[in-house]
């Protein structure tokens, strides 16, 4: 029984830290790094919601992450050039040639893109899966827009917990 009370303690322990590393973070004044990524099917409606909330973030001087394609982190894009574009780090999965056309305009406009060309041979979820590991990996917090039926995004939440960052999920269904 002292067996399972001693995990018991270093679950609590654990979770204490990780409560204290939060509020922290959430307590400090100055800019973060902030990941916005989701769904490439998203609304209109969506799309303006998520392009001012980019736009606000941005504004207040945090440096924001995304990775490329339509939808949310077009919209993400979108919000962060019209306040600041200084303020953006765009990660691909793959290249900006195997972006969608209206991306891949948005994208030649931009300062800070990464690319992976060695990724080219992947499927689109394989290369977004580690665009999105590199993503949480850079940021402090990850702000997500997602379908409960999302599942590569659905990893990615519980990735980015596992790495005790701050995850706002906003479903969109």
């Amino acid at each position: 029984m002292a067996q399972q009370s001693g995990n018991a303690d270093t679950i609590t322990d654990n979770k204490l830290d990780t409560f204290f590393e939060e509020l922290q973070l959430l307590q400090s004044k100055g800019s973060k790094k902030i990941a916005l990524i989701g769904s490439r099917h998203i609304s209109l409606a969506h799309q303006q919601l998520i392009e001012t909330l980019a736009y606000a973030l941005a504004l207040e001087g945090n440096e924001v992450i995304t990775s490329g394609a339509s939808g949310t982190n077009f919209a993400v894009i979108k919000g962060v050039q019209r306040a600041n574009p200084d303020n953006l780090i765009v990660i691909l999965p793959q290249t900006i040639e195997q972006q969608p056309d209206e991306s891949r305009e948005q994208l030649l406009t931009l300062s800070t893109v990464i690319e992976y060309p060695e990724r080219t041979n992947m499927t689109l979820a394989q290369a977004s899966e580690l665009c999105y590991t590199e993503i949480i990996g850079k940021c402090q917090q990850l702000v997500i827009f997602l379908y409960h039926t999302s599942m590569t995004l659905k990893q990615t939440i519980q990735f980015a917990h596992e790495q005790h960052k701050i995850v706002t999920a906003f479903y969109l269904d």
